[in-house]
């Protein structure tokens, strides 16, 4: 592999009206691994160790000095630079977890420490489902199984991650939970309560095992959310959409690299956290340059807790990408169903438990976004028929994450104003517990259900999500301050050259609040009065203004756990929507680097402990957009997808609208498809 090379290879693959370009070479230094590079690494562990098993291999992220010289090298080809491509690699043998360093442009591996802390790395596919499979073929659990008299051969298992209550000392176990599927594909909606069964993952085998309880299972019908298996009446009011592009997509993409309006960033796959976009620059047209706002931005955990307290659920206070993989999860994305019919495709690679390379085909779709929205408008009344109007054309970036019954939609939007705004839309199907109970009625006073009755004999639990982001903003520049800009209301003095006959009594003014340490950075979000702005205090516009975004937060939504309860301390980066850290190359994700039964020794609230300065620093934001989720019957049997967002909006950092100038779109003439 010898560093990099000048031009990677470009296989061009026609699809109807749009070209794909595949990549099957790393040509940038954020690029993610090839499946060369991941084979690589494959083969130089397992000469190093016997029996491995693989539980992250990913970018091993290089320093940002050395990728801002390799991007300065892009504009001077008599004086291009190489840089060595590396290798992060998290895997376990005998029963040891260990932290791999490898140089892949020299074939070696640079650093092996066997991790002697808290926490197991994250799970792989393959291991859950051989864990999963293990008490089907235990006598106990068949027994369990027929004393219900239900049938061994309809029913499938799923391994649950169990978090950590205090224990000193632990082994790195699952629980595995059991569902009956007997005619239904939804077998969320069909749990086997009361029966538990614990597998220990490197001896893989069943190590306790607990039948407490027999209770119904809910019922299978009504539960089928296939279209084929739905019976009339059916709504069929809504006609056929398309969009059409006669001309193609207006967006370029070339290796890893998307260009669209006066947008360019970098687009990449990670087999813990899904999509990140790097470099993300804008063009100012007035200074006739690609200017930089983020330097890389990606979700970096996302903390689950459900609200039940019985013997088979306490546990479940999940964070889903330290222990699952937000990227292993993502799904293929279906043509014209998850994308439009105008959408490019993009797919990704990871790493198996042996350490093969895996495909997800059609990982990643890009598409240009046109709902009827407005970018700018007016009208001049005093000037009839003189009318301003633009049409609001983005770019989405769009990845699907399935982490067992939830189905999280991401996108990453671009917007020609200058803004990025970040939806997280959930979907899927609630986690659900049997009940005794067919009615509400048959409740007691005061009984606490731990949620709703949905269905006969189906509970929808109680539970949250708290998706936290990474944002390396570079606003213009890598020395940025977090500014807190307060609004302020004031009473109207009867002095101070104000005449007294005036009739207004109040006004707001705004304060600023530039955040000194990590301490001045914690936020909570919710009360409207504050603004939260990464500025670049050493540049100004020409009214002297300093340029900044602005980060719009989504609806304020924050734990409601004691911060001294287990699950709370390991998802401790919820206890407030907003962190500014310094930028470090090892504080990546909120969670911690070994997330699985962690103690919260390793996470964002521990490292803002240590108060680091932030003004005028190269600074990291990490914001959490959170959800309560109270399930009501319109979740059953699968959830209408609700969606939360946060934007980041130019704030000072143009001189005036950077859309003035946007012309109208073209008309569209429709294609003439009849015979």
């Amino acid at each position: 592999m010898g560093g990099y090379q000048s031009f990677g290879i470009i296989i061009p693959i026609f699809l109807t009206s749009f070209l794909i370009l595949t990549l099957v070479s790393a040509t940038h230094p954020l690029d993610p691994l090839t499946p060369f590079e991941l084979t690589q690494v494959q083969t130089l562990v397992k000469k190093s160790h016997k029996n491995v098993t693989f539980h992250y291999v990913g970018l091993d992220d290089p320093p940002k000095s050395e990728v801002q010289s390799w991007l300065s090298s892009q504009n001077r080809p008599n004086n291009f630079i190489n840089y060595p491509r590396r290798a992060f690699v998290i895997a376990r043998t005998n029963s040891k977890s260990h932290v791999i360093t490898i140089d892949l442009s020299n074939n070696s591996i640079l650093n092996d420490k066997v991790y002697n802390g808290n926490g197991y790395p994250m799970l792989n596919n393959e291991e859950q489902t051989e864990a999963s499979e293990l008490p089907l073929k235990y006598a106990p659990f068949k027994a369990s199984i027929a004393k219900r008299g239900l049938n061994i051969s309809e029913v499938m298992c799923e391994a649950f991650t169990i978090g950590w209550y205090g224990e000193m000392n632990t082994k790195r176990v699952v629980a595995i939970m059991c569902y009956y599927i007997d005619g239904t594909v939804n077998f969320y909606m069909r749990p086997i309560d009361g029966v538990m069964a614990t597998v220990d993952l490197d001896e893989m085998k069943i190590v306790d095992y607990r039948d407490r309880l027999i209770v119904p299972v809910p019922k299978g019908g009504g539960t089928d959310y296939r279209e084929s298996k739905q019976n009339p009446p059916f709504d069929n009011g809504i006609k056929g959409v398309t969009i059409l592009q006669a001309g193609g997509p207006s967006f370029t993409i070339v290796g890893n690299n998307v260009r669209w309006a006066n947008w360019e960033f970098h687009l990449a796959f990670d087999m813990r956290v899904g999509p990140i976009i790097s470099l993300a620059s804008i063009y100012d047209h007035d200074k006739d340059k690609y200017r930089r706002v983020m330097y890389r931005g990606y979700i970096s955990e996302l903390f689950v807790p459900y609200q039940d307290l019985t013997e088979e659920w306490y546990f479940r206070t999940f964070l889903d990408a330290g222990e699952f993989g937000f990227g292993i999860c993502a799904v293929p994305l279906q043509p014209s169903k998850d994308c439009p019919t105008n959408a490019v495709f993009l797919d990704g690679y990871y790493t198996t438990r042996d350490g093969t390379p895996a495909k997800t085909e059609n990982v990643f779709c890009v598409f240009e976004r046109y709902a009827g929205d407005i970018m700018w408008r007016h009208s001049e009344t005093i000037l009839p028929g003189d009318t301003g109007v633009r049409e609001d054309v983005t770019l989405v970036v769009r990845m699907v994450s399935t982490v067992a019954n939830y189905d999280y939609i991401i996108d990453w939007e671009f917007k020609q104003t200058g803004s990025i705004k970040v939806t997280v839309s959930l979907s899927g199907i609630l986690a659900v517990k049997a009940s005794k109970y067919t009615h509400k009625d048959q409740t007691k006073d005061g009984e606490e259900l731990y949620g709703t009755l949905v269905a006969e004999n189906t509970i929808g639990t109680r539970h949250d999500h708290f998706v936290n982001f990474h944002l390396d903003l570079d606003i213009d520049g890598g020395a940025n301050s977090f500014v807190k800009t307060h609004l302020k209301t004031k009473v109207v003095p009867n002095s101070d050259g104000i005449p007294p006959s005036l009739p207004r009594k109040s006004y707001w003014t705004v304060v600023n609040d530039v955040a000194k340490t990590e301490s001045d950075a914690k936020i909570r979000v919710g009360s409207g009065e504050t603004e939260l702005t990464v500025v670049n205090p050493n540049k100004k516009t020409k009214m002297g203004n300093y340029i900044g975004y602005r980060l719009i937060p989504g609806s304020a939504v924050g734990p409601m756990l004691l911060e001294d309860d287990h699950e709370q301390i390991r998802g401790a980066y919820s206890n407030y929507n907003v962190w500014v850290t310094p930028y470090n190359n090892s504080e990546k994700w909120a969670g911690g680097l070994f997330v699985d039964q962690s103690h919260g020794d390793d996470n964002l609230a521990q490292w803002t402990l240590r108060d680091r300065e932030i003004e005028n620093k190269d600074i990291v934001l990490w914001y959490t957009l959170g959800f309560h989720h109270v399930p009501v019957q319109e979740d059953f049997p699968i959830m209408p997808t609700l969606s939360g967002a946060f934007e980041l909006k130019p704030t000072n950092f143009f001189e005036r609208n950077p859309v003035l100038k946007v012309n109208s779109l073209k008309p569209t003439n429709w294609v003439n498809c009849s015979a």
